[in-house]
């Protein structure tokens, strides 16, 4: 189980589907990591409840370069005015192990 809070930076990815990320600093990452096998369920992702604000959604974080990265969805950013380069709190849970 991760309970964790950290602030992070938000950036921006230009791919086919470009989105909004902030990525787990070094201690969380480790921590994930290590329980990732029983958390993920497929290519490394892992279901979590981020919250930001006063606002909590449901997501899944993935794996890159040594650390995992948040996606952050439109609604939540722009309910809570967030925008690339903002360095924003975040909380994220995750507890409930995928069942394969």
């Amino acid at each position: 189980m991760i309970n964790a809070q950290f602030r992070a930076k938000v950036w921006y990815w230009r791919g086919p589907s470009p989105f909004y990320f902030v990525s787990t600093p070094a201690e969380v990452s480790t921590d994930i990591y290590a329980i990732a096998s029983h958390f993920s369920y497929g290519w490394g992702a892992i279901p979590a409840v981020i919250t930001i604000g006063d606002t909590e959604f449901s997501t899944s974080i993935f794996p890159r370069n040594g650390e995992y990265i948040v996606p952050l969805k439109k609604a939540v950013r722009q309910k809570e005015n967030i925008d690339v380069d903002d360095e924003i709190a975040i909380h994220i849970d995750i507890s409930r192990p995928h069942s394969f």
